[in-house]
């Protein structure tokens, strides 16, 4: 299987971009990770470097596409942006959000976590099969019946966390419990919180049916948040990923 990946970072009207991406793609294994530096907490960009930086090395030394590699690899975070904490105290209270994707490529399999409100969304036939749980507040309002889902992106607590890498609990880890197997015509769309909040699950999967290739998708789709996101928009980031035989 082959796999076609694209990614964005801007910082949109902040000064700082605090969140950040990348992949690293070997000959029959890939790893994608984006993670975003929580505004508020002095350091967020040196935290979500942390992460990005230590996940796909800790990778790159061992590639398996597994929920244990997963946890593995948000721990391997974690354990970075305390020890800078140790190191600094003046980033004694950075903190980082993290989704990581493996893909196998031989095998044609796929696993993730997260931990914070950086989504992944899993794509069949163009419509989203799977969609990553948020760790906030927000969220935890909707699932007690407190709150509407379709109300979140306009709640004051949708960017309130109770999880983030950064912390000595590690317990809030989300990690699949296993393995989806992959066909041609699948994909991943992973997204810091500045991104999902302007865009629709819906609009998500119509884009997806008109794009021709990763990159074009992510266009389609940063138009649509620079067109509602406007002087106040925060920093958005995105990883695209598309599976073809």
């Amino acid at each position: 299987m082959q796999l076609d990946i694209a990614t964005i970072s801007k910082k949109g009207g902040r000064k700082v971009n605090e969140d950040a991406c990348d992949y690293l793609s070997l000959p029959n294994i890939s790893c994608c990770v984006l993670s975003d530096g929580l505004g508020g907490h002095y350091g967020g960009e040196i935290a979500s470097k942390l992460v990005i930086d230590g996940v796909l090395e800790a990778f790159e030394e061992a590639s398996e596409c597994s929920g244990q590699a997963i946890k593995l690899l948000l721990q391997k975070g974690n354990n970075d942006i305390i020890q800078a904490q140790l190191n600094n105290t003046k980033l004694s209270q950075m903190r980082a959000t993290a989704v990581i994707l493996i893909v196998d490529k031989l095998k044609k399999i796929a696993t993730w976590g997260h931990v914070g409100d950086s989504r992944l969304y899993y794509f069949q036939n163009n419509q989203i099969f799977i969609q990553t749980h948020d760790h906030s507040i927000a969220q935890s309002m909707i699932d007690a019946g407190y709150m509407r889902a379709e109300d979140l992106r306009s709640s004051p607590t949708r960017n309130q966390l109770y999880a983030a890498l950064g912390d000595v609990d590690d317990s809030n880890y989300d990690v699949a419990a296993s393995g989806v197997s992959l066909k041609h015509g699948d994909a991943f769309l992973m997204c810091s919180d500045g991104w999902w909040e302007y865009i629709e699950e819906t609009e998500m999967e119509s884009t997806l049916n008109f794009a021709n290739t990763a990159q074009d998708w992510l266009e389609k789709l940063e138009q649509l948040v620079l067109a509602r996101g406007h002087d106040k928009q925060d920093n958005y980031s995105a990883i695209a990923v598309m599976c073809k035989d």
